[in-house]
């Protein structure tokens, strides 16, 4: 699922989507160009340095739930487009 990034993932923004996908077993990937990094990972999250207005990727690995990824987009931090 293509999305925005609405503001800009430091510390505590990647902390918090870190601790929102913890709560799911599937594996949620973020592609940004070419990264593909673990939501869960937080050295992932800053290593790619989400900026607003850049358009990433979200993804359930090895399965068909959308759950987790619904969960990542009422943190507020990014937009389905």
């Amino acid at each position: 699922m293509r999305v925005k990034v609405l503001q800009p993932i430091v510390a505590e923004t990647a902390s918090q989507i870190v601790n929102k996908a913890s709560e799911f077993p599937e594996t949620i990937l973020i592609k940004k160009d070419h990264w593909e990094i673990d939501a869960k990972s937080l050295l992932g999250l800053l290593a790619i340095s989400l900026q607003p207005n850049q358009e990433i990727e979200l993804e359930v690995h090895d399965s068909s739930q959308t759950e987790g990824i619904d969960a990542l987009l009422s943190t507020g931090f990014f937009k389905k487009i």
